[in-house]
């Protein structure tokens, strides 16, 4: 039997190859995704998806391709992805559930220290000429003595906690009803909110956890807290974060993610609310938390180890569904990282 591979993005050329030798190879090579009905053109006679975070699949997608066994994901979070819809199609979803850890972790730090610090207008004022060298402005603040909440200890969660202890917090806690660390004892949400001075989140997309953080408890917050989102966009509700930082009761917000790249939600905003883009006390980045070369490759090659494994007749190694009319069960998904 022939093998037909679908690649929604580009590819580091060893990856191109390895798939090549295993079947034949449509690959994306733009930085956009592919629209929907082109999309669907080209699976009408795929065996594997090599699918990204642009992604979304659903009964309707696959509808359009019969002969798919593999929807393999080059990602850890798998929200926009519809489990369900393909397991009662005979389809096997896969994943990459360690690579990123390490790297969403480093940068959850970085934008932590980057917006206490005031990278963003300190760099501002360099590029604008107006630094005159030393002078008494922009005072922030450190890790080292403050207390810290990680909301959500699954792997990042966990990685996270690592790297805190190496800046001398004075506490690190953490907030998860189900996974617990000793090295961050567990607190409420609300507490964690009240007392904290930086609060990471690093938790998936779920029903209980869409707006986790909302106007139903920023009003609680400590006064100047330093808010940083590395798990998905639509946890925090963004308008009302905007809110927060405007009445001056959140000192700041960073997030690597937004709420429109949550495709799988139909009221999700189709952009990042205005608010929040003009408030100076917030730090973005583009959705870099697995941005790293040599990490991006292995991710690639990872989800090639799943294709081959199909192809050779095997169950995919980073499988999380059983085809057929049952969805296996998976452990763990609470406020478990993204």
């Amino acid at each position: 039997m022939s093998h037909h591979f679908v690649v929604t993005h580009s590819v580091h050329a060893e990856v191109a190859h390895r798939l090549a030798e295993l079947g034949t190879v449509d690959i994306n090579p733009h930085r956009e995704p592919w629209a929907p009905a082109e999309l669907r053109r080209r699976l009408k006679s795929a065996t594997a998806l090599l699918s990204f975070m642009t992604d979304s699949v659903d009964a309707d997608l696959l509808a359009a391709a019969p002969r798919l066994q593999l929807v393999a994901c080059a990602l850890k979070g798998f929200d926009n992805f519809d489990v369900v819809a393909c397991t009662d199609a005979g389809v096997w979803v896969s994943i990459v559930p360690d690579l990123l850890t390490e790297p969403t972790a480093e940068l959850a730090v970085g934008l932590a220290i980057a917006l206490a610090r005031h990278v963003r207008a300190g760099d501002a004022l360099v590029r604008n000429g107006e630094f005159q060298g030393w002078r008494p402005q922009l005072y922030g603040t450190g890790l080292a003595g403050a207390t810290v909440a990680v909301v959500g200890m699954g792997a990042v969660g966990q990685a996270i906690v690592s790297r805190l202890h190496g800046f001398g917090c004075e506490r690190v806690w953490g907030v998860d009803p189900f996974v617990t660390d000793p090295r961050a004892p567990s607190v409420s949400l609300e507490h964690a909110l009240a007392h904290a001075q930086y609060v990471f989140l690093a938790a998936p997309l779920l029903p209980e956890t869409h707006h986790l953080i909302g106007d139903h408890n920023l009003a609680g917050v400590r006064e100047g807290q330093l808010l940083i989102n590395v798990g998905r966009g639509s946890v925090v509700d963004e308008t009302a974060v905007a809110e927060a930082l405007a009445s001056g009761k959140l000192g700041g917000y960073a997030t690597d993610v937004f709420a429109f790249e949550d495709w799988a939600w139909p009221k999700r905003p189709r952009r990042i609310t205005q608010a929040l883009l003009d408030d100076p006390a917030t730090l973005f980045t583009p959705h870099l938390g697995s941005a790293v070369s040599a990490v991006r490759l292995a991710i690639e090659h990872r989800a090639v180890d799943n294709i081959e494994a199909l192809v050779k007749g095997s169950k995919p190694g980073d499988a999380i569904n059983r085809p057929g009319p049952q969805l296996e069960p998976r452990s763990g998904r609470s406020l478990m990282s993204a």
